[in-house]
């Protein structure tokens, strides 16, 4: 009776917005584990299964409204005749409160008991352009789940967005163009692939770069015949069934020096036909023969296969059918024949391939190495490293065993995993969603030899990436990236200071990175948190990163401050990131929060400080109740089991981590990206320069798990680079770095390397022998 009587009070005062008495009643919830229900229904004739949210939302208190919603009430259920909240909202004109409810994820797309959306029952023009623009958000977000369910593989969640009653469209574009198909195709997603095709992608597609999906599978070449469905009905509900044909060759699969074909071709109408590509022949022309062949099919059909409605007194004869069908397949062998003659007697297709498809369609980037990483339980750490306590490590040799089959260049092009999120930004016109994508951008080796350099072409990520070791003692490394589309440029430096203290080793990366976004005018500079490994000589080892961390804006004075939490001492705080993006007068605009290694979201300043504030005093009561017992130290313990985040009402999903693929333990814990860095293939020889990272013969060899190789091509090197340092000291040449030259960054006048330009000329000559 006391549960009613509460929910019938939270009714009541929901309805007179009475927001001490609302506030004192949902207090009374937290503190006296009450069972109120916030989300109760009304059992008044005058307003059937209303919640206190729906009554709060009509009678206009906007207080009342931002309580309920701060605690978790359901800002979408409808009550008996299908209104929501924002039904109410929008019926009596309430600005404030729709946008509020927006602001908390409200659907704008939910149908009512009289077929209206929340647009549909109000006549206010503001808040139909409010309503508007937030039914294309929600279709935006549908877009991107898809995108990303594409990008990640995740069939259950494309099959579930692919058969909802809203369905996002399946043609859907990211911020570079690619479509869902570009987006598995990618990442080699086949079953995504095939249930995209299934329900109607559209594989013609090109994204922003020109590229149709089948050119950026990873693992394969796809040759597509247009699904089509034929479904005429007979007399009596008979109907003729449809087949679907499609062609999925793999690389292993292709052409041998005695094949007498390139490829199958299995018609509707069970015609086969060969095809190989001639090395001579204008691709373009014999793939507008297929094009014609395909649309021609879809549209006739052979003798056996016309079907007619007897019903129909307009309808054709059957010889009128019959002569028509001959006349088709005449026509149809006509153009088989013209493209059959194309290819007759053409024997040389050694470069059936180049002609086919442009030379970066061959490259397929790998998803494993190729060997495991070696077992590390033989060897003593801590008798290596006793002497070195409190010295920096970059003046110190280590033995190859603790090093990783990459170099810091290659390492620091971990950088560009996520350019999406800057491709993100700029496709944004607000200054603040803008710096919410490039917080969470900033949130997401081998000791190099000076003069070492790497370049990086990622078409599908649409950016290219040059960097060069610059120094050596202090080791510099310095970087330039650009997107195709000359639509931003990312620059750098990093000096990373290892230090070891007995059972961490601490690395400071000094040093400033900059975002350039021209189609804004703007410029954006930070630097990296510290970052500590862990239990380095016993124990499970794991990483924390701390510190403050800026991003600012040049051009508006905006900024985003960022707090990488450290580990406390039982690690409640580890791996935890919270921050807020400031105006140029420090006004709060937006909350950031999250786990630098599972996910970000962002929600409203004022929840986010009362979440907070809330979450102190809970903190502090359960600390009053618990004596500590153990007084350890933080690296002396593991790292805590997997915690999601907790979410705060309101909150909205900005990133999420790309999780690692399944053999990612026995390759040194790479991620997909990282595994494809050190990747060379033979078209690249000749292409890159001889001071190429992937040339480098020591990593190489531990790659492919020649452990004593590598080790003795890295104290070959070594000895090889201190002596071109004493033969610099003697010449009366001075020593200039290739790509960087050092300078004033152009946008806060700090020390900086900046690009010279002109590697892309690809003019290599004159290049120092190191290797």
């Amino acid at each position: 009776m006391e549960k009613d009587t509460l929910e019938d009070q939270l009714l009541f005062y929901a309805q007179e917005g009475s927001c001490p008495h609302i506030q004192m009643l949902l207090q009374s919830r937290i503190d006296q584990n009450s069972s109120l229900n916030i989300n109760c229904r009304s059992r008044s004739k005058t307003s059937p299964g209303w919640t206190p949210l729906h009554l709060a939302c009509n009678f206009g208190h906007r207080d009342v409204v931002e309580e309920l919603l701060k605690t978790g009430a359901d800002v979408n259920l409808q009550n008996n005749m299908g209104d929501t909240p924002l039904h109410k909202a929008a019926a009596t004109g309430r600005k404030e409160i729709v946008l509020l409810l927006l602001r908390y994820d409200a659907c704008a797309n939910i149908i009512n008991g009289t077929a209206q959306i929340p647009k549909d029952v109000t006549e206010d023009d503001e808040i139909i352009t409010m309503l508007e623009a937030a039914e294309r958000r929600e279709t935006r977000r549908r877009e991107e789940k898809l995108l990303e369910a594409a990008r990640e593989g995740d069939i259950t969640t494309l099959s579930k967005l692919l058969s909802a009653k809203e369905t996002p469209d399946i043609c859907c574009r990211d911020s570079v163009g690619n479509t869902p198909l570009h987006c598995a195709a990618y990442r080699g997603q086949k079953q995504c692939i095939i249930k995209l095709l299934k329900s109607g992608a559209d594989p013609g597609i090109r994204n922003n770069n020109g590229t149709l999906f089948i050119l950026v599978y990873s693992y394969a070449f796809i040759i597509l015949t247009n699904i089509q469905f034929v479904q005429q009905w007979l007399e009596l509900s008979r109907f003729l069934g449809w087949r679907s044909h499609w062609v999925l060759k793999k690389k292993k699969d292709t052409v041998k020096p005695w094949d007498h074909c390139f490829f199958m071709l299995r018609c509707f109408d069970d015609t086969v036909h060969y095809f190989k590509v001639p090395s001579k022949t204008n691709s373009v022309r014999w793939l507008d023969v297929i094009e014609a062949h395909a649309s021609y099919s879809i549209r006739h059909c052979t003798q056996e296969q016309i079907i007619y409605d007897a019903t129909d007194d307009s309808s054709a004869t059957v010889g009128n059918l019959t002569q028509a069908a001959s006349t088709c397949q005449q026509k149809l062998d006509t153009e088989v024949s013209i493209f059959l003659s194309m290819v007759k007697n053409e024997e040389n297709f050694g470069n059936y391939l180049t002609v086919f498809l442009p030379p970066f369609v061959l490259f397929s980037y790998r998803t494993s190495l190729p060997a495991p990483m070696f077992s590390r339980n033989d060897v003593s750490i801590w008798s290596i490293l006793k002497k070195c306590i409190g010295m920096e490590l970059s003046k110190i040799a280590m033995p190859v065993i603790f090093n990783e089959p990459l170099s810091f260049l290659q390492r620091l092009t971990e950088y560009m995993e996520h350019t999406y999120l800057i491709h993100q930004a700029n496709a944004t016109t607000d200054s603040v969603e803008r710096m919410k994508f490039l917080g969470v951008y900033l949130v997401s080796g081998f000791s190099d030899t000076l003069n070492i350099s790497l370049f990086s072409v990622r078409d599908d990520l649409g950016f290219r990436w040059v960097s060069e070791q610059v120094s050596h003692h202090p080791p510099v490394s310095a970087f330039h990236a650009e997107g195709f589309k000359e639509d931003f440029v990312f620059h750098g430096s990093i000096y990373p200071k290892l230090k070891f203290w007995g059972k961490s080793i601490e690395a400071e990366p000094k040093g400033i990175i900059t975002l350039e976004l021209p189609k804004y005018n703007e410029a954006y500079t930070w630097t990296n948190p510290t970052c500590c490994v862990h239990n380095i000589i016993v124990g499970q080892l794991w990483i924390e990163q701390y510190g403050n961390v800026e991003v600012i804006n040049h051009r508006t004075g905006e900024r985003c401050s960022m707090t990488f939490k450290p580990c406390g001492l039982f690690g409640k705080e580890l791996h935890k990131v919270e921050g807020y993006i400031l105006d140029k007068s420090k006004k709060k605009l937006c909350a950031i929060y999250g786990k630098w290694t599972e996910c970000l979201y962002t929600v409203d300043p004022a929840t986010f400080d009362a979440h907070k504030k809330s979450d102190k005093k809970n903190a502090d009561e359960k600390k009053g109740n618990k004596q500590s017992s153990v007084d350890e130290e933080p690296e002396e313990m593991p790292p805590p089991d997997a915690e999601t985040v907790q979410v705060i009402p309101g909150s909205e999903l900005i990133w999420k981590i790309t999780p690692r693929p399944d053999n990612s333990a026995k390759f040194y814990a790479f991620s997909t990206f990282a595994m494809q860095l050190n990747e060379l293939e033979k078209s690249m020889e000749g292409v890159i320069p001889l001071t190429d990272s992937r040339l480098r013969p020591d990593i190489r060899a531990m790659e492919n798990g020649d452990i004593d190789v590598a080790s003795a091509e890295k104290k070959r090197l070594e000895e090889k680079q201190r002596t071109a340092r004493k033969n610099r000291t003697k010449s009366t040449e001075d020593w200039k770095t290739r790509w960087f030259q050092q300078g004033p960054n152009p946008h806060n006048k700090a020390q900086d390397w900046l690009y010279l330009k002109g590697y892309w000329d690809r003019n290599y000559t004159q290049m120092p022998d190191i290797y």
